[in-house]
């Protein structure tokens, strides 16, 4: 595979010798700022809409919910300082904290006139009020409100009802138990939100956001640049009882590409980057996933494991005799080394699926449940196929996106050697969403993040009853068995025997071949040398208020 040029990073090169010096002479307050870009923009800071992980994270930095999720998956108490279940594990109750505000704005005098001068907004710019479980009910309400059209209201999809009991404690009814239910609350589209504010905006509070968390929104020049700073009433501290967040102040940029974006972090202009792309991979890491001796004394390295399974997908519906054919299914996932694809397409980042579509990282995961390379068995199976249906030069199309363009044509190259024709078709991101909701691909890449840490998020996508476009079965996969203990996982209340069926459902999948699960994708994060307390965690989710830099 031929490497980047070097002429960019041979200026890399002296940019961080000399940058590392100059970084010394900025500003006192240097320490205070952290600085990160988003290449793929941000869409909007109204939670109700954090539905990309861009959004998600500057999100996360302005509001908070009910409940959080530490870097091991484990939710913890936020808003709500205590919570129980009862009723069969349909019934929530949660009681507040009484110590919450939101961020300071004008509109919360509740004296204010309806029509105010500038003078009176200024004087009364630093008014707030505490959260209550009324903010709670509005917030919901309006994540399920059609007129509003949350991506995100799906969350509420298992509720029965919720509401207010008192000032200080907010009940959830479901409609039956769901295991997952307190990480799906987890989520940024569950935020606390001020009625007042958000009804004053309308659709203008996605650039006037207004929440609780531990920065506050200061000023946004779309496409250029996003400025948060510190909330210095914010409610939560660190074990020592010192106030957060460290920072004073979060400022985002817009490069439109990464490689810019790591030169930039490479000059000390910014403090982090998330994920590996082809432009620097091979002049950062080694083949084996290491860092260069290069980049040592400045770029910390961090990577685990990320709730990100990618995989191709066979459309079970499709016309296409050959792909009909679960012999050649099979032959199509024992047919590639995916230990070699990791290593020459992404420098050993990311874990080779030989397992099902959970992930690992997540209870139900089992490598030994789907497939590793078999070359010989696969030309076995392809030549029974051809004998069986008479179709001598069996041929398929794969439609991808330009992004995994070289894992396509690795895979492409593999399958020839024994004996299928693979067509690759390159199509725009957005085309390929919409053509597979709608059952218009019989063969294509397809990748699922965790919405939530349960492994019933993935194993939704194979139950019959949520048929794409109106859910996520892309595949239409259907199998009554699959789908029984699909259901009866949900009344299952013990984790390690919930665990046991959600490893059964994932074999009969994995049995039926609708996907070539890829790799099991891993969270990489660089950080300069003078960041500290930036973690690492399975959603890749940004946690900035324990981050301090030198």
């Amino acid at each position: 595979m031929q490497k980047p040029t070097g002429l960019l990073f041979k200026y890399l090169i002296i940019c961080i010798t000399i940058c590392s010096c100059a970084a010394k002479d900025n500003s006192s307050k240097d320490h205070l700022v952290f600085r990160y870009n988003e290449h793929k923009n941000i869409g909007s800071l109204d939670p109700a809409f954090s539905k990309d992980i861009a959004d998600i994270w500057a999100t996360h930095q302005l509001f908070n919910g009910l409940v959080q999720m530490d870097d091991q998956l484990n939710v913890e108490p936020c808003i709500a300082k205590s919570w129980t279940v009862s009723d069969s594990a349909t019934t929530y109750t949660f009681r507040l904290r009484n110590d919450v505000f939101f961020h300071k704005h004008h509109l919360f005098d509740t004296s204010a006139k309806p029509v105010l001068s500038e003078d009176e907004r200024l004087s009364k710019r630093d008014s707030t009020r505490a959260v209550n479980a009324s903010d709670f009910e509005y917030s919901f309400n309006r994540l399920k409100d059609k007129s509003v059209a949350s991506p995100g209201s799906w969350v509420l999809n298992k509720v029965d009802r919720f509401f207010a009991v008192n000032d200080s404690t907010f009940k959830i009814k479901l409609k039956q138990p769901f295991p997952a239910f307190l990480g799906l609350l987890t989520m940024k589209y569950c935020s606390v939100v001020p009625k007042e504010i958000v009804e004053h905006y309308g659709s203008d509070f996605r650039s006037h956001p207004i929440g609780t968390g531990p920065f506050k929104f200061k000023r946004w020049e779309e496409n250029i640049k996003l400025v948060f700073r510190r909330n210095n009433h914010y409610f939560e501290a660190d074990e020592n009882g010192n106030a957060l967040p460290y920072l004073e102040a979060i400022a985002i940029t817009f490069l439109p590409d990464k490689q810019s974006e790591f030169l930039q972090f490479a000059q000390g202009n910014i403090d982090f980057v998330s994920g590996l792309d082809a432009s620097y991979k091979d002049e950062v890491l080694t083949s084996e996933g290491h860092l260069r001796e290069l980049y040592k004394d400045d770029v910390n390295m961090i990577r685990g494991p990320y709730l990100n399974t990618e995989y191709l997908a066979f459309f079970m519906k499709t016309d296409v005799e050959a792909l009909q054919a679960l012999k050649l299914r099979k032959a199509i996932n024992l047919g590639f080394d995916r230990a070699k694809m990791m290593t020459y397409l992404r420098n050993g980042i990311g874990i080779p699926a030989t397992g099902g579509f959970i992930p690992k990282g997540l209870p139900g995961f089992d490598n030994a449940i789907g497939f590793t390379y078999q070359p010989e068995k696969a030309k076995q199976l392809i030549n029974e196929f051809k004998s069986e249906t008479g179709i001598t030069n069996p041929e398929v199309t794969l439609t991808t996106t330009s992004n995994y363009l070289s894992f396509c044509e690795f895979i492409q190259r593999e399958l020839q050697k024994i004996g299928l024709q693979v067509d690759v078709d390159v199509i725009p991101a957005s085309s390929l969403k919409d053509a597979k909701a709608n059952g218009q691909l019989d063969f294509f890449r397809a990748s699922w993040v965790a919405d939530y840490p349960d492994a019933e998020n993935y194993l939704s996508l194979y139950y019959s009853k949520n048929f794409a476009p109106n859910g996520p079965n892309y595949t239409h996969y259907t199998n009554d068995e699959f789908d029984q203990l699909y259901e009866a996982s949900y009344l299952e209340t013990n984790p390690t025997e919930r665990a046991q069926l959600y490893t059964k459902m994932d074999s009969l999948v994995m049995a039926s071949a609708p996907i070539v699960p890829l790799f099991y994708d891993e969270v990489v994060r660089f950080s300069r040398k003078e960041v500290r307390g930036l973690g690492i965690n399975a959603t890749n989710l940004l946690e900035l208020k324990a981050v301090k830099k030198n």
